[in-house]
């Protein structure tokens, strides 16, 4: 057991797994980048870089075929931490290596941390509109909301894999069981033509319409549009089988219990503690061009308790960084009325900006330390007689 353990001690601080792992590496890099092609950007990251195995499909069999992204990555993160305990130990000498070393550690955890914790939404503001949420790029998700106060909705939001899944739910603030008996992530709706078959929705629009699965897309320019069929049951009775859907605009609302509800499927939304309010946005163009030069928006931020009221200008290279959130202008639409400003969430942004600054320290100081021994010996070399 112990030669064991010692052999793979000796695997993991070798210096051909480095080779092999960096190999590894560049061919995940060559081979996601031909692929974006096929899949887009997200699809790509998802597949070959936040992911321990890559997977192909090869006709109906699906079979792992390369380590992804964190696999490759947790081994070298492994092979570089045992390389400095059991090959190189500390010296003085090497201060500026181990600098360097001790940076790219915290590169490849930044990056890790990255890939668990950040977020991605989208907020999209026209002029004179107040929002306080922005929504998912491509995540959705299926609300019921209690509507009888005219003050307020009542929401309860449930994540759209539970769909995918047909997981019943039972949530404390619903009457109700939400039961979805088919999910589609992506589907036209036509109506119906066939009156002799029966709908699968049995009440709202659903009973006119069919859903007509379709291939999902990874393409940026492209998007999902999933559909679902889901019954709702009271303990006493079926409230009926709607069909829900990002194209059903139109809400459906129901009673049930004395109270009105409504059903929708929607983009996922984050909420925050805090508004914005696009007062004006600005597309400046190079003269006698179409080309843009410079797009901003200036928005009013405003917290519920006015501890914060103030105008902040939004525009290329100055994002908003407010409440662990960066706003980056991204874009505008309806004839520069509309912007469109992408959230990030990453509460690890600042570890990528030390990890360079500490290489590029460790660099520094390897090289001085290098040219002062330099120096040093030859200041002691003797010096050649004269003639």
């Amino acid at each position: 057991m112990k030669s064991l353990l010692l052999s793979l001690r000796d695997v993991l601080v070798s210096l051909k797994l480095t080779v092999v792992l960096l190999v590894f590496s560049m061919l995940l890099v060559f081979v996601a980048t031909l692929d974006q092609v096929n899949l887009g950007i997200w699809a790509v990251q998802a597949k070959y870089f936040r992911s321990f195995i890559v997977y192909s499909r090869i006709g109906d069999l699906t079979i792992p075929i390369f380590p992804g992204g964190y696999l490759v990555g947790g081994l070298l993160l492994a092979n570089l931490i045992a390389g400095h305990i059991y090959r190189w130990g500390f010296q003085l000498r090497k201060a500026g290596i181990i600098l360097t070393h001790f940076g790219l550690i915290l590169l490849l955890v930044g990056e890790l941390l990255s890939g668990l914790w950040q977020k991605e939404y989208h907020l999209r503001l026209s002029e004179g509109e107040t929002r306080s949420y922005a929504e998912s790029f491509r995540e959705n998700e299926l609300v019921i909301m209690d509507i009888t106060d005219p003050k307020f909705d009542d929401v309860v939001a449930l994540p759209e894999p539970l769909l995918a899944r047909k997981a019943e739910v039972q949530h404390p603030r619903l009457p109700f069981r939400v039961v979805p008996k088919a999910y589609y992530p992506n589907a036209d709706l036509l109506r119906r033509t066939d009156a002799t078959r029966p709908a699968v929705a049995t009440t709202g629009f659903g009973t006119t319409l069919d859903a007509i699965p379709q291939p999902v897309t990874h393409r940026e320019d492209q998007r999902n549009l999933p559909a679902a069929f889901v019954e709702l049951v009271a303990p006493d009775q079926s409230l009926g089988t709607f069909l829900v859907s990002l194209q059903l605009v139109m809400p459906q609302d129901f009673t049930y219990g004395g109270r009105t509800w409504r059903i929708m499927l929607r983009t996922a939304r984050a909420y925050y503690p805090f508004s914005l309010k696009l007062l004006k946005f600005t597309h400046d163009r190079y003269p006698g061009t179409e080309i843009p030069k410079n797009f901003s928006s200036r928005l009013r931020l405003q917290t519920p308790d006015g501890r914060d009221d103030r105008e902040v200008l939004v525009y290329m290279n100055n994002p908003l960084r407010y409440a662990g959130l960066t706003f980056y202008q991204a874009g505008f639409e309806n004839n520069d009325t509309t912007t469109v400003l992408q959230v990030v969430r990453n509460p690890s942004w600042l570890i990528p900006y030390i990890a360079c600054a500490l290489m590029s320290l460790g660099l520094l100081v390897q090289f001085s330390i290098h040219l002062v021994g330099f120096a040093r010996r030859r200041r002691r070399a003797p010096q050649p007689a004269a003639a």
